[in-house]
């Protein structure tokens, strides 16, 4: 199939679907994840992925994490950065004891129970930002919560991979190399993100509401990506970071409107759609299905533990340490890519891989549901102690 008929096809069975999801009371983005699950070769069959959608999913995912990132109070995150690390760190050590434990338990050899820890400490918060963007919550103290500890997060999962892969790659970069790279990476953005917040707040506070400001900030952008993924750190780190630069700036709002509508009509839908698409069950038996389904069960609740226990220790109310453990399940996009490398490294076969896709698919889409239950839910709590 013609993929200018993919493009057009995921277009609009997203907004259907999204709609559907609306008049059921659950976010849009479901819909979304649910075109590439049914209308993928799980299901149907009609659309399947090709290198020319990975590229425009990879470049959504790219541009959500830049409006993420315009989205966050840039002062308020550098003040908060010992509770994002707190919560980092219980998302990461119970999702790795479970996993390890989980491989263990199907009698996987040590290195591969390793990994299953690895992919478990992921999280991917691209669900969770436009959950909690279209429900007008990425500000919250939930949301800056779960953006600070998933950037640590991914440099944790990271350096995790990296030993792994030199463990059985004698060619791998030597972890040492790895760590490094990572360090100047951050010190690199921290000193020229000082000199290009300057350079555009300059640009805009001149300029004024010209559209030249936001293709400025969007190419930005796309070279940080750029620039993280060749030192080793993930580009959707790169795109946060690039984000977070231009937040609290004169022209703010005026960039993520133009960003906003990018992202909403074209790169977002088929960025969703992706991940539905990589759901397969080639080479599943049913001990791999079993296995498949442990790991998720496994996957939901380490992260509710470890992010729920993290959010206590950060002294964050236990409302909102709910909401930041439901919205640290998701993996996503950064666990497929673990997994990935995983694979081609020889760390897994193709039905663990499989499993973990499913596990990916499965998470991915109970996460939006769950959060919204507990801003329901607290929202009518909330009501009951008005009228009481």
């Amino acid at each position: 199939m013609s993929y200018i008929l993919t493009i057009g096809i995921i277009l609009i069975v997203s907004k259907l679907f999204g709609i559907a999801s609306k008049r059921m009371y659950m976010p849009r983005v479901v819909g979304a994840l649910m075109v590439g699950i049914v209308l993928g070769p799980t299901l149907l069959g009609v659309i399947h992925e090709d290198e020319i959608l990975k590229v425009i999913a990879e470049i959504g995912v790219i541009i959500l994490m830049f409006e993420a990132g315009l989205e966050t109070d840039i002062n308020r995150f550098k003040k908060n950065m010992k509770a994002y690390f707190i919560v980092a760190m219980g998302g990461v050590i119970a999702p790795f004891v479970f996993g390890f434990a989980i491989g263990t338990l199907f009698n996987f050899d040590v290195m591969t129970s390793v990994f299953i820890g690895a992919v478990l400490t992921a999280t991917s918060v691209s669900i969770t930002v436009e959950t909690l963007n279209e429900m007008k919550k990425l500000d919250s103290t939930a949301g800056r919560t779960i953006l600070g500890a998933a950037l640590v997060d991914d440099v944790i999962g990271i350096i995790i991979l990296s030993v792994l892969i030199s463990r059985v790659n004698a060619a791998a970069e030597p972890i040492s190399m790895v760590l490094a790279k990572i360090v100047i990476f951050f010190v690199i953005a921290y000193l020229s993100g000082i000199q290009f917040r300057k350079f555009f707040k300059w640009l805009s506070e001149s300029e004024g509401r010209k559209r030249r400001i936001p293709v400025f900030a969007l190419g930005f952008c796309l070279l940080f990506a750029y620039f993280a993924e060749r030192f080793g750190v993930a580009d959707i780190t790169g795109a946060y970071i690039a984000g977070l630069i231009f937040s609290n700036m004169h022209q703010t709002t005026y960039i993520r409107e133009k960003v906003e509508v990018v992202s909403y009509m074209f790169f977002g839908p088929i960025f969703f759609a992706s991940i539905g698409m990589a759901a397969t069950l080639t080479g599943m038996t049913y001990e791999i299905l079993f296995f498949a389904v442990m790991l998720t069960v496994f996957a939901i609740i380490s992260k509710i533990i470890g992010g729920y226990f993290g959010s206590r220790i950060s002294k964050i109310n236990k409302t909102d340490s709910l909401k930041i453990s439901f919205g640290m399940i998701a993996r996503g996009e950064v666990a497929l890519i673990i997994a990935t490398k995983a694979k081609t490294s020889g760390l897994i076969t193709e039905p663990v891989f499989a499993a973990v896709v499913i596990m990916v698919i499965v998470t991915t889409v109970i996460t939006p549901i769950l959060l919204q239950y507990s801003y329901k839910k607290n929202k009518h709590k909330l009501h009951e102690d008005i009228i009481e």
